[in-house]
């Protein structure tokens, strides 16, 4: 019989044994099942992500008009029958961004110009067209202030084809005044052009993104090799029966891989309708500002391929690497056992490799993340970390238990457990460790990023609001005071920041009274008609400044301008290097109409609505007027993605790895309930055993934790030098390391129940 049928005969023996074993073999089998159906599920929803994103952007790309990214091409075409004139409309509504455009087909209603995605026609004048989700936000008591921004008769819904997922706000507002004259108005010929993205992910974003993933994805390989296992000393002895009617070594350990196989085959369908069953709640779900249809959480088919082929593969390696200690003899088994002490110098080998690897990527620049080839060698460094911290826990744990002794009756049971299967209890925790590991050194170069990307965000100064008006320094003042009057603001400042050219560098010229000008700068004593030369401003008394996007006049900067510091407040930060002028000094008109007049807010906290009631009079002014809050943390829209789903996956990893501890738990109380129900009977207090699972499961985590922290630390230094950000944290490692404490405690507790069912007296049965 050739080699390829004698697997195979063996495998279907195995997996028979498997479904046909009684109680006990379907218990065995649902376990790697329900383990490995965790696994696959996750492995499956990670595989679609990539079609995921690439769905939504495509739909976002074919509602961008087709000029846009030429914006020479949209100010040239001429208005015809198939022409609209268009333009993007933005506004907030909390912590929600609304997005939309206002569209006027040239032709009016007799245009031929076909609307995009997901309309049927173009809306009237006055009329909206909205999203799903816009829609229920606008009906919802918690809508209502942006239903009186958005006060439009609705003309339908926005279809799938137009938005990039089921939770977005979008709109589609239909106009007849729009006018190439307005800032901001082009004309296009249709839809389908490619979006203006925010440029290149930066290197640090791009790192934090490649360690997620490896740290959110190799527990979960740890947790499908777990699941495997599931079953292990019960199934060796039902082996040695094999061994006893004439089966060969081989043949019982390929008879064991099919027992193993037929759990992770069904695990595999069982996944695989977790996933399908995830999708459908995908219209649900929303990551940072972005959402999926179901349709578009479908994996790449060489993925899904690799996960149903590589899992079973992997359960079947398990399981003949777990034999290889095995002697299954025909009278019992024997594992290997003796004073052979596990080796620590080639544990050391992975780490360090691992750490050449990133270090030869760190020594080359943060910018050669960005290439493939320094991506594939950061991936594998972290990946071989990792695997060095799950290698160097068995050695550490057998070290340490090998000395435990005396104590408590709990302690001691524990002790001596953990004596007689270090590896295992290190295996049951390395899935932990390694979550601990890997999210040590994300949160350290998480922290390190939002560090650099708030190097310069605002500090509030008593501000909570900054409106800016760009037109001429008369108009914008007018336009300014309507929100400086508005209801809830109780106290503001103006000021108006234009740019003039000395010894041809930009300088910024700000224009305000005393008390706005000590909101930017350390004055002291201030009058109308002094100047201050605040930061590292490139000016100097006598300068000639020369106002070019102005009248084109040149100001000469007073002899007697005093330097200051500039203010750690928003108004100081945002014009830290300016000269800052009195209106005694400097008529802020001669800066022409791309001035900038900015208002500064303090509003009243027993008004919360009041930056709604701004944001729409930012939406009814017909200036070109945009307001911010201040104090906001600067950080960018993909920091804010990436942090949303590193919160999203870091939970759902520990609840995997909890799961996969509660597996290991119970398996182990189920091949001990005789050996338990014993020590029950001959006094042992059932609290004692509750208490020595406790330990039992707690010393090699602790252990862990301690390692991995270790670890993580290590490399989240590493990482942070790599792409040249601060270590803002050295305790990253402490809320992991307490939420792994905490999934402990909470499935130890769990298991407590089934502790308690093992040591009744029927336990003692035999047969």
């Amino acid at each position: 019989m050739s080699t390829l049928a004698t697997w195979a005969r063996d495998l279907r023996l195995g997996a028979r044994f498997a479904l046909a074993g009684g109680r006990s073999g379907w218990v065995r089998t649902a376990l790697t099942a329900l383990g490995t159906a965790l696994g696959v599920t996750v492995l499956l929803l990670a595989a679609s992500l990539p079609n995921a994103l690439t769905a939504g952007e495509q739909r976002e790309d074919a509602r961008w008009p087709v000029c846009f990214n030429d914006f020479v091409t949209c100010e040239e075409t001429e208005p015809g029958p198939d022409t609209v004139l268009f333009r993007q409309e933005t506004t907030f509504y909390g912590d929600d961004q609304i997005s939309g455009m206002t569209v006027s087909p040239d032709a009016g209603a007799g245009t031929t110009a076909p609307p995009p995605p997901g309309l049927d026609a173009y809306p009237g004048p006055g009329e909206m067209v909205v999203s799903p989700a816009l829609g229920r936000l606008l009906d919802s008591p918690e809508g209502e202030l942006l239903a009186e921004r958005l006060d439009y008769e609705r003309a339908g819904v926005i279809g799938d084809e137009g938005l990039r997922g089921p939770m977005e706000l979008y709109f589609y507002l239909g106009s007849d005044d729009l006018s190439l004259d307005e800032s901001g108005t082009f004309r296009t010929q249709g839809f389908g052009g490619a979006l203006n993205d925010e440029g290149e992910v930066r290197p640090e974003l791009l790192l934090l993104a490649l360690v997620a993933c490896v740290v959110l994805l190799a527990p979960v390989l740890v947790f499908l090799a777990a699941a495997a296992r599931v079953g292990g000393e019960r199934r060796d002895r039902r082996l040695a029966a094999l061994r006893l009617v004439g089966a060969d070594i081989a043949t019982a350990r390929r008879i064991a891989a099919g027992e193993t196989l037929a759990g992770t085959l069904l695990g595999l369908a069982l996944g695989a309708g977790g996933y399908l069953l995830l999708r459908q709640a995908a219209n649900s779900v929303t990551i940072g500002s972005y959402s999926a249809y179901p349709s578009d959480v479908t994996p790449s088919l060489p993925l899904a391929v690799l996960i149903f082929v590589a899992v079973p593969v992997l359960a079947v390696a398990v399981t003949l690497v777990a034999l290889r200690g095995v002697a299954i003899q025909p009278l019992g088994v024997v594992r290997a056992a003796g004073d052979r002490r596990r080796r620590l110098t080639w544990r050391l080998v992975p780490g360090a490799v691992g750490l050449l690897l990133i270090g030869h990527i760190a020594s080359q620049g943060g910018e050669a993340v960005r290439q493939r080839l320094g991506q594939v060698e950061t991936v594998a460094g972290i990946l071989l970390l990792l695997v060095a911290v799950t290698i160097l826990l068995p050695w550490l744990v057998e070290r340490v238990v090998g000395s435990l002794g005396g104590g408590p009756v709990s302690w001691q049971l524990a002790a001596r457990r953990l004596q007689l299967s270090s590896g295992s209890a290190a295996r049951a925790v390395s899935g932990i460790t390694i979550a601990v590991a890997g999210a040590t050194a994300l949160y350290m170069v998480f922290a390190g990023v939002r560090t650099v990307e708030t190097a310069d965000a605002v500090a509030d100064g008593g501000f909570q609001a900054k409106v800016s008006v760009y037109d001429d320094a008369a108009t914008a003042r007018q336009e300014a005071a309507q929100f400086t009057a508005a209801p809830g603001v109780t106290d503001a400042i103006t000021l108006v920041n234009g740019y003039g050219e000395l010894d041809g560098d930009y300088v910024s010229v700000v224009v305000g009274d005393c008390d706005a000008l000590r909101a930017l700068a350390r004055t002291g004593d201030c009058a109308d008609g002094d100047v201050f030369l605040s930061g590292a401003v490139a000016a100097s008394p006598g300068g000639q400044i020369r106002f070019t996007d102005g009248d084109g006049s040149t100001w000469t900067v007073p002899e007697g301008a005093r330097s200051v510091e500039s203010q750690p407040t928003d108004a100081g930060t945002w014009y830290g290097s300016s000269v800052l002028a009195t209106p005694g000094t400097l008529d802020p008109a001669r800066f022409g109409d791309g001035a900038e007049t900015a208002a500064y807010l303090v509003t009243d906290p027993a008004q919360p609505h009041t930056l709604e009631q701004l944001r729409t009079l930012e939406w009814d002014s017909e200036r070109d007027v945009t307001v911010s809050t201040v104090g906001s943390d600067g950080t960018s829209s993909q920091f804010r993605t990436l942090s949303s789903a590193l919160v999203v996956g870091a939970c759902g990893i520990m609840a995997l790895m909890g799961a996969s501890l509660l597996l290991s738990l119970v398996e182990q109380l189920r091949e001990r309930k005789r050996q338990l129900a014993v020590l029950v009977a001959y006094g042992t207090p059932r609290s004692a055993l509750g208490l020595s699972v406790l330990w039992q499961t707690a010393i090699p985590v602790v252990l862990g934790l301690v390692l991995a922290s270790a670890v993580g630390t290590a490399l989240g230094a590493v990482l942070t030098n790599l792409v040249n950000v601060p270590v803002d944290d050295w305790f990253s490692f402490l809320p992991m390391a307490g939420a792994g404490v905490a999934v402990i405690a909470a499935m130890t507790l769990a298991s407590m129940p089934l502790l308690w069912r093992l040591t009744r007296p029927d336990g003692l049965r035999t047969e």
